[in-house]
């Protein structure tokens, strides 16, 4: 009897010349990107919010949060991929990206633990694609508030 290889699916986003991917199931939904209206906060890299079919949605900048660049969504195929953490305590909020490259399943031997820290000092995983290296975020450390301890420069 062969065991099957684990596999998680993950949704690809490009920030630049950069790749990122998030999790499917951490990912609601993906719409076009809108200019988010623009609200008070202490929170660099907050854009603002939309209203997504009546529920106001508070939208990040994913390459600001990442320390990467310049701001997101000033391509042409600028997505808001609107995520949700782990259980219902979290409202979904919107992250702003270039682009949503593609949905891949990858195998779990694929995906590897690296030691230079990710998003403020966590661990980071980077997924192997061939000659592509994509990091794998994680919703819950992206949308967390608090400030890397170099500013708001995330390590990657």
């Amino acid at each position: 009897m062969s065991s099957t290889p684990t596999t998680r699916q993950l949704v690809v986003c490009s920030l630049g010349e950069e790749q990122y991917a998030l999790p499917i199931a951490q990912v609601r939904e993906i719409v076009r990107a809108s200019e988010p209206r623009s609200v008070t906060s202490d929170v660099p890299w907050m854009r603002g919010v939309i209203s997504l079919r009546g529920t106001l949605i508070p939208v990040y900048d994913l390459a600001i949060r990442l320390g990467v660049g310049a701001q997101a969504g000033t391509s042409v195929h600028a997505k808001i991929v609107i995520v949700e953490t782990e259980g219902d305590s979290q409202a979904p909020v919107g992250v702003l990206v270039d682009d949503v490259v593609e949905v891949l399943t990858v195998a779990e031997a694929q995906i590897e633990e690296v030691a230079t820290p990710g998003v403020d000092g966590r661990p980071a995983s980077i997924v192997k694609l061939g000659d592509r290296l994509v990091l794998l975020l994680d919703a819950a450390d992206v949308l967390d508030s608090q400030p890397s301890e170099d500013g708001d420069r995330v390590a990657v």
